[in-house]
């Protein structure tokens, strides 16, 4: 769900906004002042106790702003959203990597992780693979839309899970 946001926002704003190469610029130099921004709260502040809460807040902040970014008119603001999802992706990912590294036994580390990259990293370009083409009749404004409620919904399956709410409770 996310790769409309990954990968075409940069299509969305020469559509939208103007194919200036200072736009183009300034969305991705939000987009990683936002992750850095995002990694330097992670890292001072540590998250929620329950890491399932982190998680949970990560998604609805990231799916508000995906959401927002098919809906704004203005470019500054679609930049400031845009940083709001640079600041998510460390919370998510730093939190989901803490909780295995917590959670799987240590003789199973690198098979699990192994298989949560393969994964990952299959993911986007199979995100792309249909959401790529769609691009070209359907507005990306509504991709954003659409995938930005899913992914606010998402957060809140990860907290009513109780399995993941006790997964997420400090280790003892």
């Amino acid at each position: 769900m996310i790769a409309p946001a990954s990968f075409l926002t940069p299509l969305q704003v020469v559509r939208s906004f103007g194919e200036e190469v200072w736009r183009l610029s300034a969305l991705e130099i939000s987009f990683s002042l936002g992750m850095m921004a995002g990694g330097g709260i992670i890292a001072a502040w540590g998250g929620f106790r329950n890491k399932t809460h982190t998680l949970m807040l990560a998604s609805l902040i990231n799916g508000i702003s995906i959401l927002a970014l098919g809906v704004v008119p203005f470019f500054w603001i679609y930049l400031l959203f845009m940083g709001f999802i640079g600041v998510t992706i460390p919370f998510f990912n730093t939190t989901s990597i803490v909780l295995l590294q917590e959670k799987v036994e240590e003789s199973f580390l690198g098979r699990v992780f192994g298989v949560t990259v393969m994964i990952s990293t299959s993911m986007m370009p199979l995100g792309m693979l249909v959401f790529g083409p769609i691009s070209d009749t359907i507005k990306i404004e509504w991709m954003l839309i659409g995938t930005g409620i899913l992914i606010f919904i998402q957060g809140f399956f990860l907290i009513g899970s109780k399995v993941l709410r006790k997964a997420g409770e400090p280790a003892a």
